[in-house]
């Protein structure tokens, strides 16, 4: 496969540790950003549809489908995921080295004793 001008040049730029953060960073909005869009179109729903059933604007919808936007709260990532009937994971991965093992957020039963006072 033959190297285009812009590969030669983003190699370079990738160069630049900090250069090479905030595009890694990007990259993880673009995932997001697609991965709701994916999900959202299989389900057969414009984007108004779904800013119905979340009770929220199509433009919120918009700004979670855009590649630019990095304020994904998760919150709003579990109730999207509720309507289009997903799951949420976040992945903490050590920086440098492979991952072995993941941890992955599943809904949990979550027990609290309580105490009565007296």
């Amino acid at each position: 496969m033959r190297r285009t001008n812009f590969d030669r040049y983003l190699e370079e730029q990738l160069r630049d540790r900090d250069f090479a953060q905030r595009f890694k960073q990007a990259g993880e909005a673009w995932d997001v950003s697609l991965q709701i869009a994916q999900l959202r179109e299989r389900a057969g729903l414009s984007q108004r549809e779904l800013a119905t059933r979340l009770k929220t604007t199509q433009q919120q919808i918009s700004r979670l489908e855009s590649p630019g936007y990095e304020g994904h709260s998760l919150s709003m990532l579990r109730r999207v995921a509720r309507v289009l009937n997903a799951q949420v994971r976040v992945i903490f991965e050590r920086q440098g080295k492979p991952a072995t093992s993941r941890v992955s957020e599943r809904p949990g039963k979550y027990r609290v004793k309580r105490r009565q006072l007296r």
